[in-house]
């Protein structure tokens, strides 16, 4: 221990980090084992990168954006019945896995555990995971097989995550057989001087690294080694707070299939031209996803001929990916973004500081930012009452809360 104390105090000198040390002797052997696994995790030198970029004004050369051409599910006509078929035949074949990335809290919901256990206040008193594993067994029912469940946790709720699942007999899938979890890349937070948070509990504090890191720990857990090694061919990928995901889509996955193309993503419209969401556009000709607030105010309003906003095809976290392609995308990580939040943490003296303000930085990919590494992807439009109802504010927000997700899910089931 001593020696490899002496390499890290070198190692941590040389970046301007040596405070991470400050309060090694007043910990447990136990946390300063862990505080010294975490500091063999850093790359420090990605670190110092990310400071430097928080202090330039990012200039961006001018993409050309233009708009992404998409498939209505409700106007497919005569190819919906031939893409479904292509779906089923590929699913009956054990070709589809589902990844459902569950590596929140239900902090904002008031609720204290993993997000994935909340109950959104139905009658049945299901949870959110239990409300996707009823989906995939239901479908798997009815094409004849086991859809694999692949679920990202965090270091935080890892722990409470299978707790939870070993609880309710992992809603009768078989853990390590047809069930998985794997848990999400952590990146430092930083203070504005670009020195590494401690949090309350002696060790360096760290947020998740977004969405987008989805494919790196796919990747890195072996997640997709495991998915070819059980015949998995097409993964989708979803969010654990979409009670209405439709994970299992034979005719998305016909499209993939028949197109040609290693992804295929749904869309739902905007609800107006200044909903504040990604929608899907072409980037100097690739595939990409612009932000709302790179949009113009002209581009949002503008439309076809038929009176369809050019730019309103919403992401809406739906994405189906071959295999192959999460291995490309998860071989390097994406670009990060930059967050100032709020972050409370020990200073050098050891005193606790409660912020009332943001304070520190954290850093997260997208994954649509991995878009752009495909020739081509497919976009497929449906209907937001039928697949759409997301679980990320309290009830007081009024939209995008349990209340109105419980009832998209009750009128969708037909539920009294």
């Amino acid at each position: 221990m001593d020696r490899k104390l002496e390499e890290w105090q070198s190692i941590l000198k040389k970046y301007g980090q040596e405070h991470l040390l400050n309060h090694f002797e007043t910990l447990d052997q136990k946390h300063q084992k862990d505080l010294l696994d975490q500091i063999e995790r850093i790359d420090f030198e990605l670190i110092q990168g990310l400071y430097n970029r928080t202090k330039k004004t990012e200039k961006y050369e001018k993409d050309q954006i233009t708009p992404m051409e998409y498939l209505d599910k409700s106007k497919l006509y005569d190819d919906y019945k031939h893409y479904e078929n292509i779906g089923k035949k590929a699913i009956r074949e054990g070709k589809l896995a589902a990844v459902t990335m569950a590596g929140g809290q239900g902090t904002r919901l008031g609720h204290n555990g993993p997000k994935g256990t909340y109950d959104i206040g139905l009658g049945s008193h299901k949870s959110l995971f239990e409300l996707l594993s009823d989906h995939l067994k239901e479908e798997g029912k009815k094409q004849d097989v086991t859809i694999p469940w692949f679920i990202m946790t965090s270091r935080e709720n890892n722990v409470a995550t299978i707790e939870f699942f070993e609880k309710n007999k992992y809603f009768g899938y078989q853990k390590d057989k047809n069930i998985f979890f794997f848990i999400q890349g952590e990146l430092p937070m930083i203070d504005t001087e670009g020195k590494i948070l401690i949090g309350e509990n002696g060790l360096i504090k760290q947020a998740a690294d977004g969405h987008g890191g989805i494919y790196e720990a796919l990747v890195k857990n072996e997640m997709t080694k495991k998915m070819k090694e059980i015949g998995v061919e097409w993964v989708f990928i979803g969010g654990v707070d979409n009670c209405l995901a439709k994970m299992v889509d034979p005719v998305l996955m016909g499209i993939a299939i028949d197109k040609g193309v290693s992804v295929a993503c749904k869309s739902v419209v905007k609800a107006n031209p200044q909903e504040k969401v990604g929608v899907f556009c072409r980037r100097n000709g690739k595939p990409s996803v612009i932000e709302y607030s790179e949009i113009t105010e002209d581009m949002a309003e503008a439309r076809d001929e038929n009176g369809e906003l050019l730019y309103g095809e919403s992401h809406i976290l739906c994405n189906l990916f071959s295999v192959s392609a999460v291995e490309k995308m998860g071989s390097d990580s994406l670009p990060y973004h930059v967050a100032y939040k709020k972050a409370t943490y020990i200073d050098k003296d050891g005193n606790l500081v409660v912020p009332d303000s943001p304070n520190a930085y954290k850093f997260e990919a997208f994954l649509f930012d991995a878009f752009g590494e495909v020739d081509d992807m497919a976009v497929l439009r449906v209907k937001r009452e039928e697949e759409f109802a997301p679980v990320k504010n309290a009830d007081s927000a009024g939209v995008d809360c349990p209340k109105t997700a419980r009832e998209l899910y009750k009128k969708f089931h037909q539920l009294d």
